[in-house]
């Protein structure tokens, strides 16, 4: 899952906390001929197939999270299948290519140009004259006027979730024939294109009535390859068919049906025939790969495992298992031999019903790829520890970000590289790694961060009174605290080493002895130096192969083998680490796990809460009830617009409370908020892109947002499903999907670097819950 919603704010910062401010930000790599955007990372995965090797008619099964409440993609209970339905059913002058970018959508645009800058921005779209709504009517200006009154935030009964954009336009009007459409800002608007994608009829846009209620449950007027025949709520389905009125190429497929499928059931499905296509977690991705491996003809039984582990003899049963059981069943001993032989048979029929599953699977493949959404950490800032600049640096600092990305990524055979932008991801055209901004790695730097703040090793600890907590976690919590120290790896018992007193903290560092005095200088004067420093950290998670005698357990460690809890005021440093608890955010929780080992090798402690997925993000990240905690965004074509809630400084509400918009760490700063503001202005788009470049290093360094990993992507696809399957950047092509004519093969992308070439997965997380 992954929680990208929208939602409040906190407490307006100090000067301290202003320092971000004015930090020195290194010199912008967009400076050099060097493109710092780089390429995506990886590529889509759809089993790419001309339309004609594709067979005309079939249905596509496609698994959805849910049916979603509303058509309507601007209201505020929208959600990703509102999104799936509108791609396919209505209007977008632009899509997103391959790099993330917007592209003209030829269907429905045949150009769109900048006409006027002075006095104002004009810009003149020239639509394609086929281009029809369902019921027979042009798509003209109406439409886009009807849009922009019912989106520009002037009318209050529109129940809008959003206006962005639309609020600066002043008209609206025909051009020189009933093709053309007129749109005049107020103000420049650099991300024009963001707007009409998608373009709803004037029937929806209309009044505020159609608007709130019109399009929630149908829509009876369309303009896409396929139209909306039904929202069945009763069997948890939307059904999408070919729009005869369609001009542009066919739809391959006759319908397309959308099922609310849970993910913990896909796999029951696809075994029972009932889904062609769905997004699915890595252990499901390693049922299906081991079912589409090459098989023992005498047996039936794969010859390799997942990532080309030997696979199990019969049964899953090794050699000698299986000659012991054989001895046992025809041995003297009657009861024993009459107990192995049911147990046999049982084996035996447990084998026949894993060889079917594994047949129903073995006609689909995994296809992978990056989602256009990264997984940070979230540092709240409004109150407590975190509320000092300082303290979330030195949190920042003690992260190993390349070593969190591999743990979810590379057993996914998909490129493990940290995202370096909180503003877009590699190979969209503002991408940028503004990290250095930050600093790397360096745990001896985060703790000289850390004593500058005032939290010392070993320091006095006031007992703390009834429901009084370190600080940190000072607020209530509604998740299970029985998950409290969860945070030690599996089998760390604490148990010291005899041997390995130098691999847990202290000296770990290594390099310059002068680091500790001058990241207190950098912290005072705002500009960490990237020393390069990292902590090679060697902790034994788990009893058994490292090297050394294990001493009783609680026996001291020398000084300086760990680095002490830190304290200041009579409190400990421990900060509350909230996470999901559903089925689907095991590698969030594996991500944490390291997380927690990485501050604690500076001092730092967390308490890990696990609270419901359905509150996850509502009563706890929304409302400011965390320390740390990881949830994802989505990638954006138009940053300076989509991005600037999430990082914007949080302002006074009328009631007095403060308004956060999208910013749940409730870091900002003013001068992010003006550099967004001149890259949604200029039209320029070096320019721009140069503004956002800075306005990330500035979010780097205020350290409330830290980007770890580019969220994996895995779908399960039939073996003969073409243009479909995991999209990475580009829009989906919905009248392009279909099923390949016999003897027809779709192509498969090249491995990415440093991927394995077959399909093969472990474990990825997801926050909506997620990763």
């Amino acid at each position: 899952m992954s929680h990208v919603g929208v939602g409040p704010r906190a407490v307006m910062r100090s000067v301290a906390f202003l320092t971000a401010g004015v930090l020195a930000v290194p010199a912008l790599a967009g400076c050099t001929s060097e493109d710092p955007s780089g390429k995506p990372l990886a590529e889509q995965d759809v089993a790419a197939a001309a339309r004609a090797r594709i067979a005309d008619g079939g249905t596509l099964r496609w698994a959805v999270d849910s049916v979603p409440d509303t058509l309507n993609a601007f209201q505020s209970d929208a959600d990703a299948t509102t999104t799936r339905v509108a791609q396919a059913v209505l209007p977008s002058m632009y899509r997103m290519d391959e790099t993330g970018s917007p592209v003209r959508n030829p269907d429905y645009l045949e150009s769109a140009e900048v006409v006027d800058t002075e006095p104002k921005q004009v810009v003149v779209y020239k639509l394609n004259q086929q281009a029809v709504w369902s019921d027979g009517r042009e798509i003209g200006a109406a439409d886009f006027a009807a849009q922009w009154r019912a989106l520009s935030g002037k009318d209050s009964a529109y129940w809008t979730a959003r206006n962005a954009g639309y609020d600066r336009i002043q008209k609206i009007e025909r051009g020189a024939n009933d093709l053309e459409v007129k749109v005049t800002f107020s103000r420049p608007y650099a991300d024009w294109k963001a707007l009409f994608s998608p373009l709803y009829p004037k029937d929806v846009m209309g009044t505020p009535d159609a608007f709130n209620d019109g399009a929630r449950r149908s829509l009876k007027v369309t303009a896409g390859p396929f139209a909306v025949k039904k929202v069945d709520t009763k069997s948890d389905q939307v059904v999408l068919t070919g729009n005869p009125r369609w001009w542009g190429e066919p739809a391959k497929l006759d319908k397309i049906v959308l099922r609310a499928v849970p993910r913990d059931e896909r796999v029951s499905e696809l075994v029972a025939g009932e889904l062609d296509l769905a997004e699915i977690d890595p252990e499901t991705a390693d049922e299906v790969t081991l079912a589409g491996a090459p098989r023992d003809p005498a047996t039936g039984t794969p010859l390799m495992g997942p990532e080309g582990s030997p696979a199990s003899g019969p049964q899953g049963r090794s050699a000698a298992e299986a000659l012991r059981s054989w001895a046992v069943a025809n041995g003297s001993d009657e009861d024993a031999a009459e107990e192995e032989i049911l147990a046999r048979e049982e084996r035996r029929e447990a084998a026949a019903k894993e060889r079917r599953r594994q047949k129903a699977l073995s006609g689909f493949e995994v296809r992978k790829s990056l989602e256009p959404a990264y997984t940070q950490l979230a540092l709240n800032g409004s109150d407590g520890p975190l509320a000092d600049e300082r303290v979330r640096r030195a949190v920042a600092r003690a992260l190993d970000r390349e070593k969190l990305a591999e743990a979810v990524l590379k057993p996914l055979g998909l490129p493990a590289e940290p995202v370096g932008s909180h503003l877009a991801l590699s190979g969209q055209p503002a991408y940028a790694d503004g990290s250095g901004a930050l600093g790397q790695q360096n745990a001896k730097e985060a703790r000289a961060l850390l004593a500058d703040a005032g939290w010392v090793p070993g320091g006095p600890v006031k007992k703390a009174d009834e429901g009084e907590k370190a600080a940190g976690a000072e607020k209530d919590e509604k998740g299970d605290k029985g998950d409290k120290d969860e945070k030690k790896s599996d089998g760390d018992d604490g148990t010291y080493i005899v041997g390995e007193d130098n691999k847990n903290g202290g000296s770990g560092d290594g390099g310059n002895d002068d680091a500790k005095d001058d990241a207190k200088d950098d912290a005072k004067d705002g500009a960490d130096r990237e020393s390069g420093e990292k902590l090679s950290s060697g902790k034994n998670t788990a009893q058994g192969g490292a090297p050394g005698a294990y001493a009783p357990k609680g026996t001291a460690a020398p000084a300086g083998s760990a680095a002490a809890p830190l304290a200041k005021d009579g409190k400990a440093l421990t900060l509350r680490f909230v996470l999901p608890s559903g089925p689907g955010s095991e590698a969030l929780r594996t991500v944490a796990d390291r997380i927690t080992d990485m501050l604690k090798e500076i001092g730092i402690g967390t308490e890990i809460t696990k609270v419901p997925d359905e509150s996850y993000f509502k009563d706890h990240i929304a409302a400011g009830e965390y320390d740390l905690a990881l949830y994802s965004w989505p990638a954006s074509a138009f940053p300076a617009t989509d991005a600037r809630p999430i990082y914007a400084k949080p302002v006074p509400a009328a009631d007095g409370s403060l308004n956060v918009a999208q910013n749940y760490t409730r870091v900002g700063t003013d001068q992010v908020d003006q550099l967004f503001d001149r890259a949604m202005t200029t039209l320029d788009q070096k320019e721009a892109r140069d503004l956002l470049r800075k306005a990330d290093s500035r979010i780097w360094a205020a350290a409330g947002s830290i980007p770890l990993y580019q969220r994996p992507q895995l779908t399960v696809a039939r073996e003969n499903l073409a243009n479909a399957g995991a999209f990475g950047f580009e829009t989906p092509v919905y009248e392009d999907m279909g099923y390949l004519k016999k003897g027809a093969q779709g192509s498969r992308p090249s491995a990415p670097a440093g991927s394995s070439a077959s399909p093969s997965a472990s474990s990825s997380p997801s926050s909506s819950s997620g990763s």
